[in-house]
């Protein structure tokens, strides 16, 4: 989901030169969003992946989505009311559940 493009608004850029930076103000910078575009393919693939979440429980899609958008254990295990490595066993009970069900 990460790669695929942003919703905002294309055509407002600017035509500017770049500026030549050197080597120190590199290494101070923030890095710059990886800009990677998704093939077909992994688009069809995640479309599929949706689908497999549908095969278990309602409180196990929501651990595994959390997951999914790499909200901290810590965070997860306060909202199910359980120790982050209960959590954890959860979250691979739930994959194992999917990975069984492909595969059958």
């Amino acid at each position: 989901m990460r790669r695929l493009p942003s919703a905002a608004p294309r055509g407002h850029g600017s035509h500017w030169p770049q500026i030549l930076r050197s080597a120190r103000e590199i290494a101070a910078m923030e890095p710059e969003p990886m800009r990677v575009w998704p093939s077909a393919a992994a688009i069809t693939r995640l479309e599929q992946a949706f689908g497999w979440v549908l095969w278990i429980e309602e409180p196990d899609r929501k651990l595994v989505w959390s997951r999914a958008a790499r909200v901290p254990w810590k965070v997860i295990a306060g909202e199910m009311g359980c120790d982050r490595t209960t959590a954890w066993r959860r979250w691979q009970l739930a994959l194992t559940k999917i990975a069984a069900r492909l595969n059958a």
